[in-house]
């Protein structure tokens, strides 16, 4: 067996509930030294409680203790707030755990969020040199490497340009080629990739590919299951900040996917306003034939209906949906945004959309449907994994045979004829 890179033991990080967590400067905690004894006093002389607020905490990882050796390949998958994200800024230094302790053997490369650890105001020439001093980098190292960096990330024309100028996009593009070829003992790679496109998406999971083959232990969160399977080894699965299960790959996968669809609380769903959106869906339902279910036969009508709300008056609701298959890879997609609606002229601030998706050409599997709702190509709230559903298997064509779910999450209801190219001859 190997050396050990990353040994976690009884890691715990507790938060509190509706108060920002951030990261103290030195003049902070000068001010906390200076407050805490008046804090004290004010108790012992009988302060008032009418400020003293009730505290409510929530442990994000709670007890996770596992170890990853050099050189392998570790996917993190979960649930939204398992604690994946969590457990990625400890494993950065970014932030301390409550509980436990980590030892990471090995420069650290990051890439939790778009442009963590670069400068708005410096150029993506400077950031590079910067974001490589910060994980220990010399600079002839750097330079060594430079031009593969930029080739990769595909901003020439914009290298000697302020960052703060880039897109999402090339922010993306740059902070990815940066922490790939910098040569990391260890990378971090978090669920950012979901921001560039389906070709930079392939390209960066080559490169992660190609940087495990070289040796390099690789930590990588995502929810894309199909690119966990393909280049991780070994897997660890979240659940509520615990670990539920670690161990091979697919294996972690298969659990992970029964124990979502088994979670998932029937065929509608209430959406709660957290972030106080002016225009936001309130419940959605999934439709089988007419009736709320979570179960469909293979060519079975599918619908599915979304109630919103809004705080004025709203011509045309956009809404708009992916539907998933298990390995996290999107199948489906449709929107009213790119069609005429002319029932939807008339102001409103409340009101039911259902999608006819008509027979729905799935095999037998269980599927998940993100849902965007919006106003003028804007959307405003959007439900990953809002809803499940399963589709069983069915004799479509009534020959006897059932298609394959194997190879393909689709089929289609197509028409085959057969023309003879040597007709029989008569007599």
């Amino acid at each position: 067996m190997g050396d050990v890179a990353i040994r976690a033991e009884g890691l715990g990080k507790q938060y509190r509930i509706g108060e920002r967590q951030k990261y103290k400067a030195l003049r902070d905690t000068l001010t906390d030294a200076l407050y805490v004894p008046l804090r004290k006093a004010r108790s012992l002389f009988g302060g008032s409680n009418c400020d003293r607020v009730a505290e409510t905490t929530i442990w994000a990882l709670k007890d996770v203790s596992f170890e990853i050796i050099q050189g392998e390949v570790v996917g993190v998958i979960g649930r939204n707030g398992a604690g994946k994200s969590t457990l990625l800024k400890i494993l950065s230094r970014i932030t301390e755990p409550t509980r436990g302790f980590v030892d990471v053997c090995g420069r650290v490369g990051s890439l939790l969020e778009v442009g963590t650890g670069f400068h708005p105001e410096l150029t993506g020439r400077e950031n590079v040199y910067l974001n490589g001093s910060i994980i220990g980098m010399r600079k002839g190292e750097i330079d060594r490497k430079f031009d593969e960096i930029v080739a990769f990330a595909e901003i020439e024309q914009f290298l000697d340009t302020p960052i703060k100028f880039y897109s999402s996009g090339m922010y993306m593009r740059l902070a990815f080629s940066v922490a790939a070829h910098l040569e990391p003992e260890i990378l971090l790679v978090d669920e950012v990739l979901a921001v560039g496109d389906a070709v930079f998406q392939k390209k960066c999971l080559g490169k992660i590919g190609d940087v495990a083959k070289s040796g390099r232990t690789v930590v990588f969160v995502s929810h894309n299951l199909a690119a966990i399977r393909s280049i991780c080894q070994k897997c660890i699965v979240l659940e509520k900040g615990e670990l539920a299960l670690s161990g091979n790959a697919n294996h972690c996968v298969d659990y992970h996917l029964s124990g979502t669809f088994k979670s998932t609380n029937g065929s509608s769903v209430v959406f709660s306003n957290p972030s106080k959106q002016r225009l936001r869906m309130r419940a959605a339902a999934i439709i089988c034939n007419e009736s709320p279910s979570t179960r469909a036969l293979m060519g079975d009508t599918m619908a599915i209906s979304v109630k919103f709300a809004s705080d004025m008056p709203i011509r045309r609701p956009q809404l708009g949906f992916t539907v998933s298959n298990q390995e996290g890879i999107s199948i489906l997609h449709g929107s009213n945004r790119y069609q005429p609606s002319p029932e939807f002229d008339t102001a409103v601030t409340e009101g039911e959309i259902r999608c006819d998706l008509g027979m729905v050409p799935l095999s037998a599997g269980q599927y998940s449907i993100t849902l965007y709702f919006g106003d003028q190509g804007e959307d405003t709230h959007v439900v990953k994994d809002a809803l499940y559903f399963e589709v069983l298997e069915k004799d479509v064509w009534g020959c006897g045979k059932i298609h394959p779910s194997n190879v393909s999450s689709l089929w289609w209801p197509t028409n085959f004829r057969f023309y003879a190219s040597n007709p029989p001859q008569n007599g």
